[in-house]
């Protein structure tokens, strides 16, 4: 059991090496930005996140409007 442990403590201290070897070897090293919102692509297509997109629609005036 213990040998078990060991090796899946084993993988996932390589597996997050791995994911952050970018941060580690790089002066000021960031993990990439993958928020919908911080991507200059997306905003550059109108693309926004769901809860921006949420506010939007509940705060423009359309079809159900009363007024």
């Amino acid at each position: 059991m213990w040998q078990t442990i060991a090796i899946s403590v084993g993988i996932l201290l390589i597996c997050f090496v791995f994911l952050a070897i970018q941060v580690i070897f790089k002066k000021n090293g960031t993990f990439p930005k993958t928020h919908v919102s911080q991507s200059k692509a997306m905003r550059d297509k109108g693309i926004h996140c769901v809860q921006t997109q949420d506010y939007e629609d509940r705060t423009r005036k359309g079809l159900y409007d009363k007024n």
